[in-house]
């Protein structure tokens, strides 16, 4: 029996270039006098400059001495925002200025490019969670860890720490080239086409805070990936480097560009050009400054490369990147093919040596600077010193002997990472949510949390029939840090009337999707119009319509996201 793909949504209208009657504040066409409050700020005293106020003022006078513009502005470029203050519910999200729903603690966001940590990176890690973070610790879905209850009167010392294991915040937040998400097996996978590592450093290398490209029109997000699991997210990422085999030039990359979410979400595209491995710097350093150069800057809402690939075309932008940016042209090269297996690791693996890597999963994310600590100490106890963290807020212990493994394992489950989780578990993330974020509308961690272990209860003896995770991704807000248009089950923060009453709950998304071992091309989700959850509905939901998948489906070969979007309305509600 033959499933039919689902036809693939690419994303929603973002073309800008009907007629405008005001410039877009691209620098290469409209010099760069400043069109905001955002861009004149940037213009006036750059981001990377607030650090040298940090160490010499601010830690100094405490929260009351931090200048606004600095504190809602610059202080992003060296990974910290301000938190939200507790008490604030959904409803008055919206309806106050940052001042009113900030509080005078920060998050702080540890860049970790690739996703490589050391047992003693890690560790001091947790230290510091433990000792300036209230023993908070997050893993992201961009391989990083967030910190909270952070004061600045720290930070200075936190960031001594975290520079004398080579580890930083430099430019973790901000408009600014964000962490570089690589495969997390990189160098170790038995099926590796390419270890990235060598590109991954080269760019974290050359231009993590370079001045040139400090001041971009917003967030600029990169992925690296030479597993055939295509395991970094790379179509919702700004520019993507994916191995591929070229028939006559060996092993390089497919170059990718313009992949972004949040409220206006587009998936990347192919500039079918094949990238060999010695110039992927260059290539990613060229697309990089056409963002900076061609990026619209005047509307902020437009301010990101997927509304100038919209405008140009992939044609247009790999002309531009070539002729302007490059030292040659690129040859043409083929696309990659479907992937072959899942890409969040989770589980045992042998690895290319013949030792063996264990993927585990904490719940939805969250950990702790006290389970941070107590991992990397179990790790180095198995005779690991590596261990990675993934873009599905999952953690890898890499460089077990085949004899050790299960008592890492056992290691593991005692420190609440599975290694062996419930295909629930396995599949949710879950963004920060209402308890520290100040765009929040709805809790997001604990609701996801709960949910998990409702549905463990109800539906675990039907995981054999299930048969693969069923993705459920939960946001607090309509930005999706969670990427709620790509999973089986997306659910975006909101408030929604219930029996007529305006309760926190979220619109749900269904069926999207990227490139997996199911799936040939991404996809987003569809809505179904009036569909809404109540904050604490969703096992209820993913409940109901688990089961409806499995007593609708075309046969067994037919995934959740394929039956979604041939299924009537009726059957999703």
């Amino acid at each position: 029996m033959t499933i039919q793909q689902p036809t693939p949504i690419r994303g929603a209208r973002t073309r800008t270039n009907r007629a405008p009657t005001k410039p877009h504040g691209q620098w290469a066409v409209d010099g760069n006098e400043p069109l905001n409050a955002n861009e004149e700020f940037k213009l006036d005293n750059g981001g990377l400059n607030v650090r040298e106020r940090i160490e010499g003022i601010y830690a100094a006078g405490g929260f009351r001495s931090i200048d606004p513009t600095d504190l809602h502005g610059r202080f992003r470029w060296w990974g910290l925002y301000t938190q939200r203050k507790p008490g604030i519910d959904g409803g008055r999200t919206a309806q106050l200025e940052p001042h009113e729903l900030e509080d005078e603690y920060f998050m702080m966001r540890v860049r970790i490019d690739g996703g490589q940590l050391t047992t003693e990176q890690l560790r001091v890690i947790g230290e510091i969670s433990t000792e300036f973070a209230r023993d908070t610790a997050d893993i992201t879905d961009r391989q990083n860890v967030q910190l909270h209850w952070v004061e600045v009167q720290d930070v200075p010392e936190i960031w001594r720490r975290l520079e004398a294991v080579g580890l930083s915040t430099t430019e973790a937040c901000g408009d600014v080239p964000r962490v570089i998400l690589g495969s997390p097996v990189a160098g170790i996978a038995a099926d590796e086409l390419i270890d990235p590592t060598p590109q991954i450093r080269e760019i974290a290398d050359r231009f993590l805070g370079d001045e040139t490209l400090s001041n971009l029109p917003r967030k600029y997000k990169t992925a690296i990936t030479g597993h055939p699991s295509q395991d970094v997210v790379h179509e919702i990422n700004d520019c993507a480097f994916v191995a591929v085999e070229h028939p006559e030039l060996g092993i390089g990359y497919d170059l990718w560009v313009g992949g972004a979410l949040s409220v206006v979400p587009r998936l990347g595209e192919r500039l079918g050009a094949f990238v060999p491995p010695e110039r992927v710097a260059e290539v990613w350093h060229g697309v990089t400054q056409i963002f900076r150069d061609y990026g619209y800057r005047r509307l902020r809402n437009k301010a990101r490369l997927k509304f100038l690939l919209a405008d140009w075309g992939t044609e247009k932008f790999r002309a531009v990147l070539e002729n302007e940016y490059l030292e040659s042209p690129l040859p043409d090269g083929p696309a990659a093919p479907k992937p072959n297996s899942l890409g969040d690791h989770v589980g045992i693996h042998r690895q290319e040596d013949g030792r063996f890597f264990v993927g585990a999963a904490p719940l939805v994310g969250r950990v702790s600077g006290s389970t941070l600590t107590a991992l990397a100490d179990l790790a180095e106890a198995h005779g690991s010193q590596r261990v990675r963290t993934t873009p599905h807020q999952k953690l890898l212990v890499l460089d077990i002997d085949e004899s050790r493994v299960e008592s890492l394992v056992a290691g593991l489950d005692a420190l609440g990472l599975s290694a062996r989780p419930s295909l629930f578990r396995r599949g949710t993330i879950a963004c920060t949510g209402i308890e520290f974020c100040k765009l929040a509308i709805v809790e997001t961690k604990v609701n996801a949390a709960r949910a998990i272990e409702q549905l463990e209860e109800r539906l675990g003896a039907l995981e054999p029939a299930i048969g693969r995770p069923i993705t459920l991704h939960v946001n607090g807000c309509p930005n999706s840090c969670a990427r709620i248009q790509t999973a089986d089950i997306g659910l975006k923060g909101q408030l929604v009337l219930i029996d007529g009453q305006q309760v926190p709950g979220y619109q749900v998304h269904l069926g999207g999707g990227l490139a997996n071992v199911d799936r040939e091309e991404a996809g987003l989700g569809r809505t179904v119009r009036g569909l809404k959850v109540p904050a604490d509905g969703i096992a209820d939901y993913a409940e109901r319509v688990i089961r409806r998948y499995l007593a609708d489906r075309d046969g067994v070969d037919e995934t959740f996201a394929q039956w979604a979007h041939r299924a009537d309305d009726e059957a999703l509600q």
